[in-house]
């Protein structure tokens, strides 16, 4: 027999061994966790929730399940600031040796952007320093995003001009803080005619 078959038919075994003595056997829900660094994060399968400490890379259910039990461990609550997602979280207790969950979380992002004023000529070019990308609203244009260019959670982001327009000088306002958890809109490109 292979490894792959081997330990399912092991767990199989012991399980059957235990049943015959009035026992049945036992499996703790190890969960995996990569990437947490916010609070907040609460796991849940079987009616037992589990609440995940920032910083945390491993740790298992507080009860273990039955030979047989079916389970679908999920996030209840996600973290602050973060997304996470569960894979391998469904299956029943029993059919592996062991059951072992993974949970990724990765930090929210959000788009910048805002208005534009006064924009009548093309060439207009605007960065994000911090985060990349390069945005070029054509004359006319009256609002502007960096939609290719999310910025996560608690990074500084730094709107300027990196080109301006054939006739125009423009400036912009509002355009460096935190990434909160929310889409920035309020980034202000003004522009005037070339004197």
């Amino acid at each position: 027999m292979t490894k792959r078959t081997l330990r399912p038919a092991l767990a199989l075994a012991l399980a059957l061994s235990l049943a015959a003595c009035g026992g049945k056997a036992s499996f703790p829900i190890n969960v995996n966790i990569a990437g947490l660094a916010y609070s907040g994060l609460v796991l849940t399968t079987n009616g037992m929730d589990l609440t995940v400490a920032a910083g945390t890379t491993s740790i298992a259910f507080p009860n273990s399940l039955s030979y047989g039990d079916v389970y679908a461990v999920s996030a209840k609550s996600p973290p602050l600031h973060q997304t996470c997602s569960v894979s391998a979280g469904g299956d029943t207790a029993g059919r592996l040796a062991a059951i072992n969950v993974y949970v990724t979380c990765a930090l929210n992002q959000a788009q910048i952007g805002g208005t534009i004023s006064g924009l009548t000529s093309d060439g207009l070019q605007l960065t994000n320093g911090s985060g990349g990308g390069v945005v070029a609203p054509a004359a006319g244009a009256v609002d502007f995003g960096f939609l290719s260019n999310p910025v996560p959670y608690g990074v500084t982001y730094g709107v300027t001009v990196l080109a301006q327009p054939a006739n125009n000088v423009c400036s912009v306002a509002n355009g460096t803080a935190v990434m909160g958890d929310a889409a920035v809109t309020n980034i202000v490109v003004t522009c005037v005619p070339k004197p």
